[in-house]
């Protein structure tokens, strides 16, 4: 009989890996998870600590005896399944279900198939750790939580079968609350004032008052109790018309030119409109304005 038997996930894994150990060792696999919550019941304490509760399927039962009766009389176990939460959970499980004692137990992980592999993690054995272990517990809490009190409302309003999971379900209300916003948004219109000045070293820098006004005549009003020279209509035709759009929509512009009277060395302003990508109607003024 082999002193050491090493529990692996896969069957596939199996002889490859023993022909690598030799004769003291036998290696078996779990054929995966050997616990899980029970199908028939929520299987989770909702009303204390959430702790679950794990029961062996029948399907595994018989995985786990002949596992049970391998480990009795080995001198050392290897539980050697896969190197994320779910292979660490596996191992847990195992140690769990097969009444495995520390110091006879061993945890190894390897990333390849081979024998220089193999032989290093037989070398290098650790603990089970328990933070993946919660990990994968977390994990598969929600999801029953989830699942199993959404999944019945599928059968009813949508079609029989479907399953509804921890991540998508969320997914989908964030994604309805958005269309709801997109649809309900009103288009708002304000304006900006940004001046731009010519310094002493004749180098030119914007300014822009940190306030916004609700109409095109507050911002000019702004501009004329300033001192800012009056303006004349606009040379030619312009149609300052704000685009119905939603939240998402791209950046779009639009200018019409304006002169001013009172500054022969700044015979015009120009007024941009721009489009927001919220939504908002923007109109900034830019002014040359000559220094003292």
């Amino acid at each position: 009989m082999a002193k050491n038997l090493v529990i692996v996930e896969s069957p596939a894994k199996a002889k490859t890996i023993e022909n690598f150990l030799g004769k003291d060792f036998r290696v078996e696999s779990s054929f995966g998870h050997i616990a899980d919550l029970p199908s028939s019941e929520l299987g989770i304490n909702v009303d204390g600590d959430f702790r679950p509760k794990y029961i062996v399927s029948e399907d595994k039962k018989a995985v786990v005896k002949k596992l049970a009766t391998l480990a009795k009389k080995a001198e050392t176990v290897w539980l050697a399944s896969d190197e994320d939460r779910e292979g660490e959970a596996i191992a847990w499980h195992l140690k769990e279900q097969l009444k495995l004692k520390n110091e006879n137990t061993k945890r190894i992980v390897f990333h390849e198939i081979t024998k220089k592999a193999i032989l290093k993690a037989v070398e290098n054995p650790r603990e089970i750790n328990y933070d993946m272990v919660n990990a994968q517990q977390a994990r598969r809490v929600l999801d029953r939580l989830v699942g199993y009190e959404l999944s019945p409302v599928l059968w009813r309003k949508v079609k029989g079968g479907l399953s509804a999971g921890r991540v998508q379900s969320v997914s989908v209300r964030l994604i309805v609350e958005r269309e709801r916003s997109i649809q309900v948004f009103q288009s708002v219109a304000h304006y900006k004032v940004v001046a731009e000045f010519l310094n002493k070293e004749g180098k030119f820098f914007k300014a822009t008052i940190p306030k916004s006004f609700d109409t095109k005549a507050e911002a000019e009003d702004f501009l004329t109790a300033l001192g800012a020279p009056n303006i004349c209509p606009p040379l030619g035709t312009s149609k300052l018309v704000p685009s119905r759009s939603t939240l998402l929509c791209p950046k779009r512009r639009s200018s019409v030119r304006f002169r001013h009277r009172s500054l022969p060395c700044c015979p015009e302003l120009k007024i941009q409109v721009q489009v927001l990508p919220w939504s908002k109607l923007v109109l900034s003024r830019s002014a040359l304005l000559c220094p003292n």
